[in-house]
């Protein structure tokens, strides 16, 4: 009986562990994408991504229409090599993450700060997939709003 609870034991412990280095390392990669970008740092902000990756931002305009605006991955890496060191600064709160094998699901609530100003805030949605086993990010879309942001 006492060798079953043990084999149990590190079974669960086993897997524990597993399921916290695959939090760990989606972390990683999320943290480092915000890394590159408040260091202005294209080349380890393009490395963040899977080559189809896809960006997505939800919408609302002035009249309460809300769409989806999509803009390619490269765009966004143009844009943050043309700024300065530290002029954008995303920190976000790790809420959830969800995994399935290969796939990982990650929200976080974030405020974005311009040359250290509050800009913006809202929520990030990522989608990765574990290719060749390092994660990459597929998708991600954001909401963006002015109010109730809280510094």
């Amino acid at each position: 009986m006492r060798s079953l609870f043990c084999i149990l034991a590190l079974t669960f412990s086993c897997a524990a562990l597993h399921a916290q280095s695959n939090d760990d390392a989606i972390k990683a990669t999320v943290n480092k994408l915000f890394d590159a970008m408040r260091n202005a740092d294209s080349a380890a902000l393009r490395s963040c991504f899977t080559s189809e990756a896809i960006m997505q931002t939800v919408i609302n305009d002035k009249e309460g229409h809300v769409s989806v605006e999509t803009s390619p991955v490269s765009g966004y890496v143009s844009h943050v090599a043309k700024m300065t060191k530290g002029d954008a600064d995303e920190r976000i709160v790790f809420d959830m993450i969800k995994v399935d094998g290969n796939l990982a699901s990650v929200w976080t609530p974030y405020s974005f700060y311009y040359k250290q100003r509050l800009h913006h805030c809202g929520a990030d949605s990522f989608q990765l997939v574990k290719l060749n086993g390092e994660w990459k990010i597929q998708f991600v879309i954001d909401t963006r709003r002015k109010d109730g942001c809280k510094e």
